[in-house]
């Protein structure tokens, strides 16, 4: 038994959603499980398939990216979640997709609008997309500056990352995160189908409407509120 079994357990399974979900393709993608008191990660190893995967194959990392035990190689996405994790406290997953409409958006450096109740039912805002990285980060240490474009961009909107758990990176692809590894991928699962959704709207309509304020409230409340019912 190792103290770090419980992670790699968890970052396995949660890996193993992908492409049961049809969010990603051939490796496209990555999920991390944190334990807070061990200050590590546990993460889906650079390059491997999904098939290939096993507990014991992911690699457990600290919150400087630096490989605390593991024979392969992390995956190449590590330092974007070493970085979130030591600045955002409250997170214990984080999910990295090129998921079809999700990365559509990003690379259209395009905010998702809050067209609907589905949208509101897990964000009271439109779904960000942090703007292109500049020259001089794409140059420096890429993966180690991806995080910092999510955290500037949340610091700049004024967005709280525990209330809006997902974010799009202007002309790459989400990343989300949660409380759990669990979390995170339903987050990543909610963001396509919204993406989706918002995509056909326009398609449908070039220019629907926002959804009501009272509806955004309603809906996020009864989900999220003090007095939450809703379950279906």
């Amino acid at each position: 038994m190792s103290k770090y079994d419980h992670i790699q357990e968890a970052a396995y399974e949660a890996n193993r959603q992908l492409p049961k979900l049809g969010l990603v393709l051939f490796t496209f993608g990555n999920v991390s499980a944190a334990d807070r008191d061990l200050g590590v990660f546990a993460i889906k190893p650079s390059g491997v398939p999904y098939s290939d995967l096993s507990p014991e194959k992911m690699v457990i990392v600290d919150f400087e990216g630096k490989t605390v035990k593991g024979k392969l190689r992390p995956s190449s996405d590590t330092l974007t979640h070493a970085v979130l994790y030591k600045h955002w406290p409250n997170i214990g997953g984080i999910a990295h997709t090129h998921s079809t409409y999700a990365t559509a958006w990003a690379q259209s450096q395009r905010d998702i609008p809050i067209f609907g109740t589905t949208h509101a039912d897990h964000n009271t805002v439109d779904i960000p997309c942090a703007p292109p990285m500049n020259d001089e980060m794409i140059l420096g240490d890429y993966e180690y500056q991806t995080g910092f474009q999510i955290l500037n961009a949340f610091r700049d909107r004024g967005l709280n990352y525990e209330e809006v758990e997902m974010v799009l990176i202007g002309n790459h692809a989400p990343f989300t995160w949660g409380k759990t590894p669990e979390k995170a991928v339903y987050n990543s699962a909610v963001l396509e189908s919204v993406a989706q959704m918002a995509y056909l709207t326009e398609q449908i309509r070039n220019d629907a409407p926002r959804l009501k304020d009272s509806l955004i409230k309603k809906h996020y409340e009864r989900k999220h509120g003090p007095h939450s019912y809703y379950g279906q």
